[in-house]
């Protein structure tokens, strides 16, 4: 749950950067927006890789 909660709060720490780029246009933002975003990517797959491995260990349990 921890992790989730991490994720939401780098979101919220993007979004300077979004308006930065997209309401300023501040190309500098934009190149923050998308390593961010990268950043962004690893962590959800962090999650979606936990999620998984929760999902196996759960169904190992209800096997034996």
């Amino acid at each position: 749950m921890q992790k989730y909660h991490n994720l939401i709060e780098f979101v919220k720490t993007l979004e300077g950067d979004v308006v930065k780029f997209y309401e300023k246009g501040q190309s500098a933002a934009g190149t923050r927006l998308r390593k961010g975003l990268s950043e962004l990517k690893r962590l959800a797959q962090e999650i979606r890789n936990e999620v998984q491995d929760v999902k196996a260990q759960r169904k190992g349990e209800k096997g034996s």
